[in-house]
Protein backbone atom coordinates (compact mmCIF):
# COMPACT_ATOMS: atom_id res chain seq x y z
CA UNK A 1 0.00 0.00 0.00
CA UNK A 2 1.30 3.46 -0.85
CA UNK A 3 1.71 6.06 1.87
CA UNK A 4 2.24 9.39 0.10
CA UNK A 5 0.89 11.22 3.17
CA UNK A 6 4.12 10.59 5.09
CA UNK A 7 6.09 13.79 4.62
CA UNK A 8 9.78 14.52 4.93
CA UNK A 9 9.02 16.11 8.30
CA UNK A 10 7.26 12.89 9.37
CA UNK A 11 10.25 10.81 8.31
CA UNK A 12 12.58 13.03 10.32
CA UNK A 13 10.31 12.77 13.36
CA UNK A 14 10.19 8.97 13.07
CA UNK A 15 13.91 8.67 12.50
CA UNK A 16 14.64 10.75 15.62
CA UNK A 17 12.75 8.19 17.67
CA UNK A 18 14.34 5.19 16.00
CA UNK A 19 11.21 4.20 14.04
CA UNK A 20 11.81 3.23 10.42
CA UNK A 21 9.52 4.44 7.65
CA UNK A 22 8.85 0.80 6.77
CA UNK A 23 7.65 0.13 10.32
CA UNK A 24 5.39 3.21 10.28
CA UNK A 25 3.85 2.05 7.00
CA UNK A 26 3.29 -1.42 8.44
CA UNK A 27 1.46 0.11 11.38
CA UNK A 28 -0.68 2.28 9.09
CA UNK A 29 -1.69 -0.80 7.12
CA UNK A 30 -2.70 -2.60 10.32
CA UNK A 31 -4.76 0.39 11.47
CA UNK A 32 -6.53 0.71 8.14
CA UNK A 33 -7.24 -2.96 7.61
CA UNK A 34 -9.60 -5.34 9.35
CA UNK A 35 -8.64 -6.01 12.98
CA UNK A 36 -6.30 -9.03 13.03
CA UNK A 37 -8.39 -11.18 15.36
CA UNK A 38 -7.10 -14.54 16.55
CA UNK A 39 -9.09 -17.76 16.28
CA UNK A 40 -9.94 -19.61 19.48
CA UNK A 41 -10.49 -23.37 19.34
CA UNK A 42 -11.33 -23.99 23.00
CA UNK A 43 -10.40 -22.81 26.48
CA UNK A 44 -7.57 -24.59 28.24
CA UNK A 45 -8.76 -26.64 31.20
CA UNK A 46 -7.07 -28.79 33.82
CA UNK A 47 -5.80 -31.84 31.92
CA UNK A 48 -6.32 -30.17 28.55
CA UNK A 49 -3.58 -27.56 28.28
CA UNK A 50 -3.28 -26.84 32.01
CA UNK A 51 -1.07 -29.04 34.15
CA UNK A 52 -1.25 -29.83 37.85
CA UNK A 53 1.76 -30.06 40.15
CA UNK A 54 1.21 -32.88 42.62
CA UNK A 55 2.49 -32.60 46.17
CA UNK A 56 4.83 -35.56 45.72
CA UNK A 57 6.62 -33.57 42.99
CA UNK A 58 7.44 -30.67 45.33
CA UNK A 59 10.77 -31.93 46.72
CA UNK A 60 12.27 -32.51 43.24
CA UNK A 61 11.06 -29.17 41.88
CA UNK A 62 12.18 -27.22 44.93
CA UNK A 63 15.64 -28.77 44.70
CA UNK A 64 15.94 -27.90 41.02
CA UNK A 65 14.99 -24.33 41.79
CA UNK A 66 17.40 -24.12 44.74
CA UNK A 67 20.32 -25.21 42.55
CA UNK A 68 19.53 -22.59 39.90
CA UNK A 69 18.89 -19.88 42.50
CA UNK A 70 22.11 -20.51 44.39
CA UNK A 71 23.97 -20.62 41.10
CA UNK A 72 22.93 -17.04 40.33
CA UNK A 73 20.69 -17.92 37.38
CA UNK A 74 17.54 -16.15 38.61
CA UNK A 75 16.30 -12.58 38.03
CA UNK A 76 13.00 -10.91 38.84
CA UNK A 77 11.39 -8.63 36.21
CA UNK A 78 8.64 -6.23 37.30
CA UNK A 79 6.76 -3.94 34.87
CA UNK A 80 6.33 -0.91 37.14
CA UNK A 81 5.68 2.03 34.83
CA UNK A 82 1.89 1.98 35.02
CA UNK A 83 0.23 4.96 36.72
CA UNK A 84 -2.15 4.41 39.62
CA UNK A 85 -4.84 6.53 37.94
CA UNK A 86 -7.45 3.74 37.90
CA UNK A 87 -6.85 3.03 41.60
CA UNK A 88 -8.26 6.45 42.44
CA UNK A 89 -10.83 6.86 39.67
CA UNK A 90 -13.81 7.26 42.02
CA UNK A 91 -11.92 9.56 44.37
CA UNK A 92 -10.84 11.71 41.44
CA UNK A 93 -14.43 11.82 40.15
CA UNK A 94 -15.60 13.21 43.49
CA UNK A 95 -12.70 15.65 43.81
CA UNK A 96 -13.43 17.08 40.35
CA UNK A 97 -17.21 17.07 40.75
CA UNK A 98 -18.84 20.52 40.49
CA UNK A 99 -21.10 19.51 43.41
CA UNK A 100 -19.69 20.24 46.85
CA UNK A 101 -21.20 17.22 48.57
CA UNK A 102 -21.17 17.01 52.34
CA UNK A 103 -20.65 13.79 54.26
CA UNK A 104 -24.39 13.77 54.95
CA UNK A 105 -25.15 14.08 51.22
CA UNK A 106 -22.71 11.29 50.47
CA UNK A 107 -24.36 8.95 52.99
CA UNK A 108 -27.78 9.73 51.57
CA UNK A 109 -26.63 8.85 48.05
CA UNK A 110 -24.94 5.68 49.27
CA UNK A 111 -28.11 4.56 51.05
CA UNK A 112 -29.95 4.82 47.71
CA UNK A 113 -27.48 2.47 46.00
CA UNK A 114 -25.09 4.98 44.41
CA UNK A 115 -22.01 2.79 43.79
CA UNK A 116 -19.51 5.65 43.60
CA UNK A 117 -20.82 7.17 46.81
CA UNK A 118 -20.59 3.78 48.55
CA UNK A 119 -17.01 3.31 47.36
CA UNK A 120 -15.96 6.77 48.58
CA UNK A 121 -17.69 6.23 51.92
CA UNK A 122 -15.87 2.93 52.39
CA UNK A 123 -12.61 4.75 51.76
CA UNK A 124 -13.37 7.57 54.21
CA UNK A 125 -14.80 5.33 56.94
CA UNK A 126 -11.66 3.20 56.86
CA UNK A 127 -9.09 5.91 56.23
CA UNK A 128 -7.06 5.06 59.35
CA UNK A 129 -6.53 1.51 58.07
CA UNK A 130 -4.64 2.62 54.96
CA UNK A 131 -0.82 2.48 55.18
CA UNK A 132 -0.51 6.06 53.89
CA UNK A 133 -2.76 7.52 56.62
CA UNK A 134 0.09 8.90 58.73
CA UNK A 135 1.72 10.52 55.68
CA UNK A 136 -1.58 12.10 54.67
CA UNK A 137 -2.18 13.45 58.17
CA UNK A 138 1.34 14.93 58.27
CA UNK A 139 0.96 16.54 54.83
CA UNK A 140 -2.28 18.23 55.87
CA UNK A 141 -0.90 19.25 59.28
CA UNK A 142 2.03 21.01 57.59
CA UNK A 143 -0.55 23.39 56.12
CA UNK A 144 -2.46 23.74 59.37
CA UNK A 145 -5.29 21.32 58.51
CA UNK A 146 -6.39 18.65 60.99
CA UNK A 147 -7.23 15.42 59.15
CA UNK A 148 -9.51 14.02 61.88
CA UNK A 149 -11.44 17.28 62.02
CA UNK A 150 -11.79 17.27 58.24
CA UNK A 151 -13.17 13.74 58.45
CA UNK A 152 -15.73 14.69 61.10
CA UNK A 153 -16.81 17.75 59.19
CA UNK A 154 -17.21 18.43 55.52
CA UNK A 155 -13.56 18.48 54.54
CA UNK A 156 -13.81 15.56 52.09
CA UNK A 157 -12.53 17.51 49.12
CA UNK A 158 -9.58 18.80 51.14
CA UNK A 159 -8.63 15.25 52.14
CA UNK A 160 -8.77 14.09 48.55
CA UNK A 161 -6.77 17.10 47.37
CA UNK A 162 -3.94 16.28 49.76
CA UNK A 163 -4.04 12.60 48.87
CA UNK A 164 -4.10 13.02 45.09
CA UNK A 165 -2.43 16.34 44.33
CA UNK A 166 1.22 17.48 44.38
CA UNK A 167 0.63 19.72 47.42
CA UNK A 168 0.19 16.51 49.39
CA UNK A 169 1.08 12.89 48.58
CA UNK A 170 0.47 13.25 44.81
CA UNK A 171 -0.91 9.69 44.67
CA UNK A 172 -3.10 10.58 41.71
CA UNK A 173 -0.02 10.98 39.51
CA UNK A 174 2.38 8.37 40.91
CA UNK A 175 2.91 4.81 39.63
CA UNK A 176 1.63 1.99 41.83
CA UNK A 177 5.15 0.92 42.71
CA UNK A 178 5.72 4.13 44.70
CA UNK A 179 2.49 3.93 46.72
CA UNK A 180 2.45 2.59 50.25
CA UNK A 181 0.63 -0.76 50.24
CA UNK A 182 1.15 -2.36 53.67
CA UNK A 183 1.66 -1.24 57.27
CA UNK A 184 4.25 -2.83 59.59
CA UNK A 185 5.29 -2.08 63.19
CA UNK A 186 8.40 -0.27 61.92
CA UNK A 187 6.61 1.67 59.19
CA UNK A 188 4.78 1.16 55.91
CA UNK A 189 6.13 -0.37 52.71
CA UNK A 190 5.56 0.59 49.11
CA UNK A 191 4.76 -2.04 46.49
CA UNK A 192 8.33 -1.57 45.21
CA UNK A 193 9.74 -2.47 48.63
CA UNK A 194 7.53 -5.55 48.86
CA UNK A 195 9.08 -6.82 45.63
CA UNK A 196 12.56 -6.30 47.07
CA UNK A 197 11.63 -8.33 50.15
CA UNK A 198 9.80 -11.06 48.27
CA UNK A 199 12.64 -11.62 45.78
CA UNK A 200 15.10 -12.52 48.52
CA UNK A 201 13.42 -15.88 49.02
CA UNK A 202 13.59 -17.15 45.44
CA UNK A 203 16.24 -15.02 43.68
CA UNK A 204 19.14 -14.53 46.16
CA UNK A 205 22.17 -16.63 45.14
CA UNK A 206 24.74 -18.34 47.37
CA UNK A 207 26.86 -15.15 47.42
CA UNK A 208 23.83 -13.22 48.68
CA UNK A 209 23.29 -11.36 45.41
CA UNK A 210 19.64 -10.64 44.54
CA UNK A 211 18.90 -9.43 40.99
CA UNK A 212 15.79 -7.42 40.13
CA UNK A 213 14.84 -5.30 37.14
CA UNK A 214 12.03 -2.74 37.09
CA UNK A 215 10.66 -1.03 34.00
CA UNK A 216 9.66 2.52 34.91
CA UNK A 217 8.42 5.66 33.21
CA UNK A 218 11.04 8.37 32.52
CA UNK A 219 9.33 10.95 34.72
CA UNK A 220 9.40 8.63 37.76
CA UNK A 221 12.74 6.90 37.33
CA UNK A 222 14.56 9.26 39.68
CA UNK A 223 11.92 8.69 42.37
CA UNK A 224 12.36 4.91 42.13
CA UNK A 225 16.13 5.25 42.29
CA UNK A 226 15.90 7.58 45.31
CA UNK A 227 13.53 5.23 47.12
CA UNK A 228 15.85 2.28 46.46
CA UNK A 229 18.87 4.12 47.85
CA UNK A 230 16.82 5.20 50.86
CA UNK A 231 15.75 1.64 51.84
CA UNK A 232 18.59 -0.42 50.39
CA UNK A 233 20.85 -0.63 53.45
CA UNK A 234 17.94 -1.49 55.74
CA UNK A 235 16.79 -4.47 53.70
CA UNK A 236 20.29 -5.64 52.81
CA UNK A 237 21.18 -5.80 56.50
CA UNK A 238 17.88 -7.38 57.54
CA UNK A 239 17.92 -10.14 54.91
CA UNK A 240 21.66 -10.65 54.45
CA UNK A 241 21.49 -9.75 50.79
CA UNK A 242 23.28 -7.58 48.24
CA UNK A 243 20.77 -6.08 45.81
CA UNK A 244 21.57 -5.61 42.16
CA UNK A 245 18.59 -3.56 41.07
CA UNK A 246 18.41 -2.08 37.60
CA UNK A 247 15.84 0.14 35.91
CA UNK A 248 14.89 0.72 32.30
CA UNK A 249 12.35 2.78 30.42
CA UNK A 250 10.08 1.90 27.55
CA UNK A 251 11.95 2.74 24.35
CA UNK A 252 10.41 5.52 22.28
CA UNK A 253 11.29 3.38 19.25
CA UNK A 254 8.41 1.10 20.31
CA UNK A 255 5.83 3.92 20.16
CA UNK A 256 3.08 3.42 17.60
CA UNK A 257 1.38 5.64 15.09
CA UNK A 258 -2.35 6.51 15.18
CA UNK A 259 -4.95 7.36 12.54
CA UNK A 260 -8.15 9.37 12.50
CA UNK A 261 -11.44 7.68 11.69
CA UNK A 262 -10.80 8.25 7.95
CA UNK A 263 -7.55 6.32 8.18
CA UNK A 264 -5.25 9.34 7.84
CA UNK A 265 -2.24 9.74 10.13
CA UNK A 266 -3.42 11.50 13.28
CA UNK A 267 -1.67 14.84 13.63
CA UNK A 268 -1.16 17.28 16.48
CA UNK A 269 -2.01 20.95 16.19
CA UNK A 270 1.52 21.69 14.93
CA UNK A 271 1.15 19.14 12.12
CA UNK A 272 3.44 16.50 13.66
CA UNK A 273 2.44 12.86 14.02
CA UNK A 274 0.85 11.65 17.26
CA UNK A 275 2.93 8.72 18.53
CA UNK A 276 1.64 6.74 21.50
CA UNK A 277 3.25 4.20 23.87
CA UNK A 278 2.84 0.74 22.35
CA UNK A 279 1.41 -1.05 25.40
CA UNK A 280 3.17 -3.58 27.62
CA UNK A 281 4.30 -5.51 24.54
CA UNK A 282 6.87 -2.76 24.07
CA UNK A 283 8.63 -4.15 27.15
CA UNK A 284 9.88 -7.09 25.11
CA UNK A 285 12.77 -4.78 24.23
CA UNK A 286 13.59 -4.37 27.91
CA UNK A 287 13.31 -8.08 28.64
CA UNK A 288 15.47 -8.93 25.64
CA UNK A 289 18.13 -6.42 26.66
CA UNK A 290 18.55 -8.12 30.05
CA UNK A 291 20.08 -11.21 28.41
CA UNK A 292 19.16 -12.99 31.64
CA UNK A 293 18.76 -16.73 32.22
CA UNK A 294 15.77 -17.66 34.42
CA UNK A 295 13.40 -14.69 34.79
CA UNK A 296 10.36 -14.40 37.07
CA UNK A 297 7.78 -11.91 35.77
CA UNK A 298 5.20 -10.49 38.16
CA UNK A 299 2.90 -7.46 38.14
CA UNK A 300 3.82 -4.63 40.48
CA UNK A 301 0.50 -4.62 42.38
CA UNK A 302 0.36 -8.35 43.17
CA UNK A 303 2.13 -8.33 46.54
CA UNK A 304 1.07 -9.22 50.08
CA UNK A 305 2.33 -8.47 53.62
CA UNK A 306 4.97 -10.76 55.11
CA UNK A 307 2.59 -13.06 57.05
CA UNK A 308 0.86 -14.04 53.80
CA UNK A 309 3.96 -14.39 51.63
CA UNK A 310 4.76 -18.14 52.16
CA UNK A 311 2.21 -19.65 49.69
CA UNK A 312 3.28 -17.28 46.92
CA UNK A 313 6.97 -17.92 47.57
CA UNK A 314 6.43 -21.69 47.52
CA UNK A 315 4.67 -21.56 44.17
CA UNK A 316 7.27 -19.26 42.66
CA UNK A 317 9.86 -21.94 43.43
CA UNK A 318 7.63 -24.74 42.17
CA UNK A 319 7.03 -22.94 38.85
CA UNK A 320 10.76 -22.29 38.56
CA UNK A 321 11.54 -25.94 39.33
CA UNK A 322 8.99 -27.11 36.77
CA UNK A 323 10.60 -24.95 34.10
CA UNK A 324 14.06 -26.25 35.02
CA UNK A 325 12.89 -29.88 34.89
CA UNK A 326 11.44 -29.39 31.42
CA UNK A 327 14.46 -27.37 30.34
CA UNK A 328 16.84 -30.12 31.44
CA UNK A 329 15.12 -32.65 29.16
CA UNK A 330 14.84 -30.11 26.34
CA UNK A 331 18.54 -29.37 26.48
CA UNK A 332 19.34 -33.07 26.50
CA UNK A 333 17.40 -33.68 23.31
CA UNK A 334 18.84 -30.61 21.61
CA UNK A 335 22.39 -31.59 22.51
CA UNK A 336 21.78 -35.06 21.11
CA UNK A 337 20.29 -33.67 17.91
CA UNK A 338 23.18 -31.23 17.48
CA UNK A 339 25.70 -34.06 17.78
CA UNK A 340 23.92 -35.67 14.86
CA UNK A 341 24.17 -39.39 15.57
CA UNK A 342 20.58 -40.14 16.62
CA UNK A 343 18.21 -42.84 15.46
CA UNK A 344 14.49 -43.57 15.31
CA UNK A 345 14.31 -44.46 19.00
CA UNK A 346 15.73 -41.10 20.05
CA UNK A 347 13.34 -39.21 17.75
CA UNK A 348 10.36 -41.22 19.02
CA UNK A 349 11.25 -40.35 22.60
CA UNK A 350 11.74 -36.68 21.67
CA UNK A 351 8.36 -36.63 19.95
CA UNK A 352 6.61 -38.14 22.99
CA UNK A 353 8.18 -35.45 25.15
CA UNK A 354 7.30 -32.65 22.71
CA UNK A 355 3.68 -33.76 22.46
CA UNK A 356 3.16 -34.62 26.12
CA UNK A 357 4.96 -31.73 27.78
CA UNK A 358 4.91 -28.91 25.23
CA UNK A 359 1.83 -29.81 23.14
CA UNK A 360 3.90 -29.68 19.97
CA UNK A 361 2.28 -31.59 17.13
CA UNK A 362 4.44 -33.00 14.32
CA UNK A 363 3.75 -32.07 10.68
CA UNK A 364 1.04 -34.11 8.96
CA UNK A 365 3.61 -35.78 6.72
CA UNK A 366 5.79 -36.82 9.68
CA UNK A 367 6.00 -40.46 8.67
CA UNK A 368 7.10 -39.52 5.14
CA UNK A 369 9.79 -37.13 6.35
CA UNK A 370 13.42 -38.22 6.22
CA UNK A 371 15.50 -38.63 9.36
CA UNK A 372 17.31 -35.37 8.56
CA UNK A 373 14.04 -33.48 8.08
CA UNK A 374 12.68 -34.71 11.42
CA UNK A 375 15.90 -33.73 13.18
CA UNK A 376 15.69 -30.28 11.61
CA UNK A 377 12.07 -29.95 12.80
CA UNK A 378 13.07 -30.68 16.39
CA UNK A 379 16.12 -28.43 16.30
CA UNK A 380 13.92 -25.53 15.25
CA UNK A 381 10.80 -26.30 17.29
CA UNK A 382 12.42 -27.21 20.59
CA UNK A 383 15.14 -24.55 20.57
CA UNK A 384 12.93 -21.63 21.59
CA UNK A 385 12.40 -19.55 24.72
CA UNK A 386 10.42 -21.47 27.34
CA UNK A 387 7.81 -20.12 29.73
CA UNK A 388 5.83 -21.69 32.54
CA UNK A 389 2.75 -19.61 33.32
CA UNK A 390 0.84 -19.96 36.55
CA UNK A 391 -2.92 -19.68 36.03
CA UNK A 392 -5.65 -19.39 38.68
CA UNK A 393 -9.32 -20.32 38.66
CA UNK A 394 -11.34 -17.61 36.95
CA UNK A 395 -13.01 -15.30 39.48
CA UNK A 396 -14.34 -12.81 36.94
CA UNK A 397 -11.23 -10.61 36.95
CA UNK A 398 -10.68 -8.56 33.77
CA UNK A 399 -7.72 -9.74 31.73
CA UNK A 400 -6.39 -12.62 29.71
CA UNK A 401 -6.82 -16.35 29.99
CA UNK A 402 -5.29 -19.57 28.58
CA UNK A 403 -6.71 -20.86 25.29
CA UNK A 404 -5.97 -23.23 22.44
CA UNK A 405 -5.51 -21.03 19.37
CA UNK A 406 -5.44 -22.01 15.70
CA UNK A 407 -2.75 -20.32 13.62
CA UNK A 408 -2.96 -19.45 9.90
CA UNK A 409 -1.29 -22.79 9.09
CA UNK A 410 -3.88 -24.72 11.10
CA UNK A 411 -1.43 -25.52 13.92
CA UNK A 412 -2.76 -25.33 17.48
CA UNK A 413 -0.81 -23.58 20.21
CA UNK A 414 -1.26 -22.52 23.81
CA UNK A 415 -1.73 -18.76 24.17
CA UNK A 416 -2.73 -16.17 26.77
CA UNK A 417 -5.56 -14.25 25.12
CA UNK A 418 -7.12 -10.88 25.91
CA UNK A 419 -10.75 -10.12 25.05
CA UNK A 420 -9.66 -7.37 22.62
CA UNK A 421 -7.90 -10.01 20.47
CA UNK A 422 -11.19 -11.81 19.68
CA UNK A 423 -13.76 -10.77 17.07
CA UNK A 424 -16.66 -9.16 19.00
CA UNK A 425 -19.05 -9.91 16.10
CA UNK A 426 -18.45 -13.66 16.17
CA UNK A 427 -20.96 -15.37 18.45
CA UNK A 428 -18.94 -18.60 18.27
CA UNK A 429 -15.67 -16.93 19.29
CA UNK A 430 -17.34 -14.91 22.06
CA UNK A 431 -18.98 -18.09 23.36
CA UNK A 432 -15.59 -19.84 23.55
CA UNK A 433 -14.09 -16.79 25.24
CA UNK A 434 -16.72 -17.01 28.00
CA UNK A 435 -15.91 -20.67 28.71
CA UNK A 436 -12.52 -19.85 30.22
CA UNK A 437 -12.04 -21.71 33.51
CA UNK A 438 -8.72 -20.03 34.37
CA UNK A 439 -7.19 -16.57 34.39
CA UNK A 440 -3.68 -15.23 33.79
CA UNK A 441 -2.43 -13.47 36.96
CA UNK A 442 0.98 -12.73 35.34
CA UNK A 443 2.93 -15.26 37.37
CA UNK A 444 5.40 -16.34 34.71
CA UNK A 445 8.83 -17.98 34.79
CA UNK A 446 10.90 -17.70 31.61
CA UNK A 447 13.92 -19.58 30.31
CA UNK A 448 15.67 -17.05 28.06
CA UNK A 449 18.85 -18.93 27.12
CA UNK A 450 19.36 -21.84 24.73
CA UNK A 451 21.00 -25.18 25.45
CA UNK A 452 24.44 -23.66 24.80
CA UNK A 453 23.79 -20.91 27.35
CA UNK A 454 23.36 -18.19 24.71
CA UNK A 455 20.54 -15.61 25.09
CA UNK A 456 17.68 -15.98 22.64
CA UNK A 457 16.81 -13.04 20.42
CA UNK A 458 13.23 -12.68 21.66
CA UNK A 459 12.18 -10.61 18.64
CA UNK A 460 12.25 -13.78 16.53
CA UNK A 461 9.33 -15.34 18.42
CA UNK A 462 6.73 -12.57 18.21
CA UNK A 463 3.42 -12.99 16.38
CA UNK A 464 3.38 -9.60 14.67
CA UNK A 465 -0.29 -10.11 13.72
CA UNK A 466 -1.37 -10.22 17.37
CA UNK A 467 -1.73 -6.46 17.72
CA UNK A 468 -4.70 -4.77 19.33
CA UNK A 469 -6.51 -1.92 17.57
CA UNK A 470 -8.63 0.26 19.84
CA UNK A 471 -10.62 3.46 19.51
CA UNK A 472 -9.35 6.27 21.75
CA UNK A 473 -9.44 10.05 21.74
CA UNK A 474 -6.88 12.83 22.02
CA UNK A 475 -7.91 16.34 23.00
CA UNK A 476 -11.50 15.40 22.23
CA UNK A 477 -10.73 14.04 18.75
CA UNK A 478 -11.43 10.33 18.07
CA UNK A 479 -8.63 8.12 16.77
CA UNK A 480 -7.66 4.51 16.15
CA UNK A 481 -4.67 3.39 18.21
CA UNK A 482 -2.36 0.43 17.87
CA UNK A 483 -0.94 -1.66 20.71
CA UNK A 484 1.96 -3.97 20.04
CA UNK A 485 1.53 -7.70 20.67
CA UNK A 486 1.25 -7.91 24.47
CA UNK A 487 4.31 -9.01 26.43
CA UNK A 488 2.71 -12.29 27.55
CA UNK A 489 0.32 -12.43 24.57
CA UNK A 490 1.60 -12.05 21.02
CA UNK A 491 5.16 -11.17 22.04
CA UNK A 492 5.57 -14.69 23.43
CA UNK A 493 3.31 -16.40 20.89
CA UNK A 494 6.04 -18.59 19.39
CA UNK A 495 7.66 -19.58 22.68
CA UNK A 496 7.28 -23.05 24.11
CA UNK A 497 4.49 -22.61 26.64
CA UNK A 498 3.30 -24.56 29.67
CA UNK A 499 0.30 -23.60 31.81
CA UNK A 500 0.25 -24.74 35.45
CA UNK A 501 -2.60 -24.26 37.89
CA UNK A 502 -1.60 -22.27 40.99
CA UNK A 503 -3.71 -21.53 44.10
CA UNK A 504 -5.91 -18.44 44.10
CA UNK A 505 -4.18 -17.26 47.29
CA UNK A 506 -1.13 -16.36 45.16
CA UNK A 507 -3.15 -13.69 43.30
CA UNK A 508 -3.85 -10.52 45.30
CA UNK A 509 -3.90 -7.53 42.94
CA UNK A 510 -4.70 -3.96 43.92
CA UNK A 511 -6.90 -2.53 41.18
CA UNK A 512 -8.76 0.10 43.23
CA UNK A 513 -7.60 1.77 46.44
CA UNK A 514 -10.19 -0.06 48.59
CA UNK A 515 -8.56 -3.36 47.65
CA UNK A 516 -5.95 -2.42 50.25
CA UNK A 517 -8.65 -2.98 52.87
CA UNK A 518 -8.94 -6.67 52.03
CA UNK A 519 -7.65 -9.17 54.58
CA UNK A 520 -4.87 -10.16 52.17
CA UNK A 521 -3.43 -6.64 52.46
CA UNK A 522 -4.22 -6.02 56.14
CA UNK A 523 -2.47 -9.04 57.71
CA UNK A 524 -0.47 -8.18 60.82
CA UNK A 525 2.85 -9.65 61.90
CA UNK A 526 3.09 -11.68 65.07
Amino acid sequence: MEHPELTDRDRAQLEALGISEEEAKRQLDLLRGSPPYLRLVRACTLGDGIKEIREEEHPELLELHREAQEGGRCTKFVPASGAATRMFRTLTWFKNSPEDLSLKDLRARASKGDGKAQELLTFLDNLERFPFYEDLRAAMASDGIDLEEALRGDGIRSILDYLLEAKGLNYGSLPKGLLKFHRYPDGSRTAFEEHLVEAVDYVKDRQGVCRLHFTVSPEHRASFEELFEEVRARYEERYGVSYRVTFSEQSRATDTIAVDLEGRPFRLSDGSLLLRPGGHGALLENLNALKADIVFIKNVDNVVPDPLKPPGLLWKKLLGGYLLRVQRRLFGYLEGLAQGDVGEGFLKEALEFAEGELHIRPPRNWTEMSLGERKAFFLERLNRPLRVCGVVLNQGEPGGGPFWVEGPDGELSLQIIEEAQIDPRSEEQQRILKTATHFNPVDIVCGLRDWRGQPFDLHRYVDQRAVIVTEKSFEGRPLRALERPGLWNGSMAHWNTIFVEVPLITFNPVKVVNDLLRETHQAKEG
